[in-house]
């Protein structure tokens, strides 16, 4: 559906972004300012406890220093609603008092049929529900009661039951005047390829209602009661409504209770999330009898920055594990995690909490494990690593698995915690944080080469920018700095580069905090922005833009060609994220071939030591003079020495 113009734009100027979004949040009226409209809470978009969630009233925009969310009011409801931009466009407009547009007559039929088929399904559910307390349902009422399942909890869990007949429910919708056709579009029953009358999909089944995020029913999840059943659980088939791959059991409630600081627990099914929620842990999920998927994983993430995936310690559980785990590791943005949390042999949360109580399942929660650990135990778990041939086996498939995280700097942590594993393997009994002191680099003790230490360097020298970092890290930061002075030199290209902006890693504070300002203010007039970054970071702006280097750049330099701007920053930002992946492959190389270094050296002068030995004993038999052999070992150490053996050609 298309809008007039201007609808938007009096739709933001009507609707205070701070009521939108004070729903959802507890302003810190410490760190706000209502008058002038400048608001700060916790983030509703991941857990903390400090005040990082910035909201401008009078801008209209939100940023969140923690997780980067940013956006306005629409952007805000459809992020916390789970909604479409149009879904999101009516809620405000509702609250506004502002009457929608008349739509396209297609989309508008579209519309009105998902919301005859919730209908449909809210039918279902108070069938379901009422069946459930009939002299038919008094089997499922007993298995209920056996799983321990409260009245309370099954009211809360709208629990129902769907009776052994072929067209209970169908029989029951049609007599309500619901359509064959509406019946079918919703999952409910089946058509018959026997040329017999509909179906109902769910039969002799305990029955749970699948709720969107919104709080619509959309689906269900069946239990047999019959042990003979080859599908214990079903769910309804894919509609207009449902989409199993994008749907999570619980969703709207343990968003809810995510957003108030319970964890986030992704477990198998219907009874375990019914158990945890039951037990205290509000914040419990589940997929609906698939594997994770990356949508549903998306999901998760939006609700939670580090779920825990609490999965059966059995063998089928622990493969479950390893597949979230693999799907994930494409996916890891900085502060975007799993957990997991492996459940004792044989039981499943259900079963743990019953069994032990509460606290046992605390701890089991307690205990959840990062991926890496996963990944680790997957490599090294029941291997002998006693050959070269087995541990460089074991390193190719580390760097294989850490080759799949996107992110270079999430990426470089992993192989920091995999390079401690490995050390803690390989030296038994012996961390790797008791390794001792690094060891200089080799020199030559003396003759052509010879190490000399270097000069102390002049106080001019000391505080130039070329001694802020060290190596290749020199260069990052003078790039870092020319990437932020072409942004305060062209204001308009900060919008234009604001994903990559964002996702930049800067290791200078000060240009992390310039960052911030200016992505706080990306969507403002260029003008605008320019007179907020003096006012906020007046101090830190000045020190950036009176560099040499930023002083004397073209892009900085021409405040009229936008254009040459536009493609130096393309490339700087280009040349940075290339400079820090190659440095980063060049650290997994160096580590792989230090062994071997250190072996070549060994080999190399204890061959040549050999050798002399021998010459001086043949010569001493010989009675011979030695000043020939002497030269010629000399030769041959500084020859060795020269050719550098112990770099991998």
């Amino acid at each position: 559906m298309s809008l007039p113009p201007g609808f938007l734009d009096e739709l933001r100027t009507r609707v205070s972004i701070a009521s939108v979004v004070g729903r959802k949040v507890t302003w810190d009226m410490r760190k706000s300012n209502i008058g002038k409209g400048d608001m700060w809470a916790p983030c509703p978009f991941h857990h903390e406890k400090s005040a990082s969630f910035h909201v401008d009233d009078k801008k209209g925009y939100y940023y969140c220093f923690g997780c980067h969310a940013k956006g306005d009011a629409l952007s805000f409801v459809r992020e916390t609603e789970n909604v479409g931009f149009m879904e999101a466009v009516e809620i405000l407009a509702q609250e506004a008092g502002m009457k929608m547009p008349e739509r396209d007559p297609r989309e508008a039929q579209r519309a009105d049929r998902r919301s005859e088929l919730a209908e449909v399904m809210e039918q279902a559910v108070r069938f379901f529900r009422l069946q459930l307390a009939t002299q038919a349902g008094a089997e499922a009422r007993d298995y209920l009661a056996r799983r321990r399942l409260s009245p309370e909890a099954q009211a809360r869990f709208e629990i129902g039951f769907a009776p052994a007949g072929w067209q209970g429910l169908w029989e029951a919708l049609r007599g309500q005047g619901v359509s064959e056709e509406l019946i079918l579009a919703a999952g409910l029953a089946r058509a018959s390829q026997q040329g017999k009358a509909p179906y109902d999909t769910f039969r002799n089944r305990i029955m749970f209602p699948i709720r969107d995020p919104r709080g619509r029913c959309i689906a269900f999840g069946g239990r047999a009661m019959d042990p003979s059943d080859p599908a214990k659980y079903i769910n309804s088939p894919e509609t207009e409504l449902f989409d199993k791959g994008r749907t999570l059991y619980n969703h709207g409630p343990a968003r809810e209770a995510a957003g108030k600081g319970a964890q986030l627990i992704v477990a198998e099914g219907y009874m375990d999330v019914i158990a945890l929620v039951e037990a205290g842990f509000g914040g419990a999920v589940a997929p609906l009898g698939t594997a994770v998927t990356e949508d549903q994983l998306r999901l998760l993430w939006r609700i939670h920055d580090e779920p825990i995936v609490a999965l059966d310690g059995d063998a089928a559980g622990q493969k479950a594990a390893l597949r979230v785990v693999d799907l994930a590791l494409p996916l890891l943005e900085a502060g975007k995690a799993l957990r997991i949390a492996m459940m004792p042999a044989g039981l499943d949360p259900d079963d743990l909490i019953k069994a032990q109580g509460r606290e046992a399942m605390q701890k089991v929660l307690d205990g959840a494990e990062p991926m890496v650990k996963l990944l680790w135990a997957r490599a090294t778990e029941g291997k002998n690593f006693d050959s070269p041939e087995r541990r460089a086996a074991l390193d190719k498939r580390l760097r294989e698995e850490l080759r799949r995280i996107a992110d270079l700097s999430i990426r470089g942590h992993y192989g920091e915690e995999i390079k401690r594993l490995r050390a803690e393997l390989f030296t038994p009994g012996r961390k790797s944080s008791e390794a001792g002191p690094a060891r200089a680099p080799w020199r030559p003790s003396g003759g052509r080469g010879a190490w000399r230490a270097p000069a102390e360097p002049l106080p001019a020298t000391r505080a130039s920018l070329l001694a802020a970092a060290p190596g290749d890290e020199v260069a990052e930061h003078l790039r870092e700095a020319m990437v932020l002075g072409i942004c305060v030199a062209h204001p308009a290209l900060i919008a234009i580069f604001e994903s990559q902006l964002e996702r930049v890693p800067l290791a200078d504070p000060a240009h992390d905090r310039l960052r911030h300002e200016m992505l706080l203010c990306a969507h403002d007039a260029p003008e605008e922005i320019a007179e907020t970054l003096r006012q906020r970071a007046g101090a830190e702006l000045e020190k950036l833009m009176n560099l040499p280097h930023l002083k004397s750049a073209p892009p900085v330099r021409k405040a009229d060609d936008l254009e040459l701007a536009r493609m130096c920053l393309a490339e700087e930002l280009a040349k940075l994220a290339a400079a820090r992946a190659v440095r980063s492959e060049i650290e997994e190389a160096m580590e792989e071939i230090e062994g071997l270094a250190n072996e070549g050296i060994t080999f190399r002068l204890g061959e040549a030591t050999k050798a002399r030995h021998q010459a001086e004993r043949s010569k001493l038999d010989d009675n011979s003079d030695m000043g020939e052999d002497r030269n010629a070992l000399s030769a041959q150490l500084q020859a060795l020495i020269d050719a550098q053996v112990w770099r991998k050609k």
